[in-house]
C-alpha cells in the first residue's frame, strides 16, 4: 500500500528528452486551441469601459457567437500559435531552474516558486509581442472601438447573409511599429510581468500544496493523476484570483496604448472603483479551470510517457 501524501515528482533528469519535446508541441498546441475563445472574452471584457456591451462572460460568448458567428472567438489565434515556442521555453526552463535550485534547498515550495517565476520571465519575453498583435486583433468586430488600431473590411456576400471580414496579422502589425516602432511590440511588457511572474510563481506551489492535501484524504489506491488533476484548477482559481487586477491593468496597457502601468491603475480604481480590478474575472476563471486540467493531466501525462526506459518499473502512480 502506497504511502499517504507520497505523489512522486518526476524531475528533469528523470526525462528522455527527445519524447518530451516532440509530445509537447502537441499537448501546448491542443491546450490553446481549447482555452482560446474564454481568453478572448476576458480580454474584451478587461478592456471594455464599464458594461458598454457585454454585461459579462456568458453575455459577452453568446453576443460574439451571433455577431461573428464561432470564429469570432478565434480572431488572432493563428498569430497566438507562435506562442508554442514561448510554451516550450517555460517548460524547459521550469525545470532546469527547478534541477539547479534543488542544489541549494531541498524545499518543494521553494523550488517551485523560483522556477516558475523564472520560466514566466522567459516565456513573457518571448511571447508578449504576440500577445500585443493577437490581442488587437481580439478586440476586432464588437470591440474594434477601443482599440488604437483597425484592420481594413471588406464585405462579403453569402447565400444568407452578408458579413465583415477583417484584415489579419500582417496589418496590425504594420500599423504596430509605423506608430510606435519597435518598442510598441513590448508595450505592457512591465505589465505582463507583474501579472504573469506572481501568477506563475503562485501557481505551482499551490498545485503541489493542493495535491499533497488532497492525496492525505483520498484513499491510498486513488491514481495520483485524478489528485493532480483536482489539485490544478483549484491552484489556478487561487492564483487568478490574487494577480486578476494586475491582469485587468495589463490587457488596458496593451490594448489602449497606455504607457504608464501606475496611471493606468489609478485611472480604473477611479473610474470603476475596486469592482474594476475584478473585470474579466469570472472569464479568467473559467478558462483557467479546464486549461489547469489540461495541462496538469497532459503535463503529468508527458512525463510520464517522457521517463527514461531504465526507470518505468520503478515507478508506481
Amino acid at each position: 500500500m502506497q504511502q499517504k501524501g507520497a505523489i512522486q515528482i518526476i524531475e528533469w533528469e528523470d526525462l528522455d528528452k527527445r519524447k518530451f519535446y516532440s509530445l509537447g508541441v502537441f499537448m501546448t498546441l491542443t491546450t490553446r486551441a481549447t482555452v482560446y475563445p474564454a481568453s478572448l472574452i476576458r480580454t474584451r471584457l478587461q478592456v471594455q469601459k464599464g458594461k458598454a456591451l457585454y454585461s459579462g462572460t456568458f453575455d459577452a460568448f453568446f453576443k460574439i457567437v451571433r455577431a461573428e458567428g464561432v470564429w469570432g472567438l478565434y480572431r488572432g489565434f493563428m498569430i497566438n500559435t507562435f506562442t508554442l515556442v514561448s510554451g516550450q521555453a517555460y517548460i524547459t526552463t521550469y525545470e532546469l531552474v527547478r534541477k539547479y535550485v534543488s542544489q541549494y534547498s531541498p524545499s518543494n515550495t521553494v523550488k517551485s516558486v523560483v522556477a516558475g517565476g523564472a520560466a514566466s520571465l522567459v516565456a513573457q519575453t518571448i511571447t508578449v509581442p504576440i500577445d500585443v498583435v493577437s490581442q488587437h486583433l481580439m478586440m476586432q468586430g464588437q470591440g474594434e472601438h477601443v482599440t488604437r488600431f483597425k484592420a481594413k473590411t471588406k464585405m462579403v456576400l453569402t447565400a444568407s447573409k452578408s458579413r465583415l471580414t477583417y484584415g489579419q496579422t500582417r496589418e496590425i502589425t504594420v500599423q504596430i511599429f509605423a506608430t510606435d516602432g519597435f518598442r510598441g511590440f513590448y508595450r505592457g511588457y512591465v505589465a505582463s510581468l507583474l501579472t504573469y511572474i506572481p501568477n506563475s510563481a503562485l501557481w505551482w506551489p499551490f498545485y503541489h500544496f493542493y495535491a499533497e492535501q488532497l492525496s492525505l484524504l483520498a484513499p491510498s489506491q486513488c491514481p495520483h493523476l485524478i489528485l493532480q488533476a483536482l489539485a490544478g484548477p483549484m491552484a489556478a482559481a487561487t492564483a487568478s484570483t490574487i494577480t486578476n487586477p494586475m491582469d485587468v491593468v495589463r490587457a488596458r496597457v496593451q490594448v489602449e496604448g497606455r504607457s504608464s502601468v501606475i496611471e493606468t491603475f489609478k485611472q480604473l480604481l477611479a473610474e470603476e472603483g475596486i469592482w474594476g480590478m475584478t473585470k474579466g474575472l469570472s472569464a479568467r476563471v473559467i478558462s483557467s479551470l479546464p486549461t489547469s486540467v489540461l495541462i496538469v493531466v497532459g503535463y503529468e501525462t508527458l512525463k510520464r510517457l517522457s521517463l527514461r526506459a531504465d526507470l518505468i518499473e520503478s515507478r508506481h502512480w
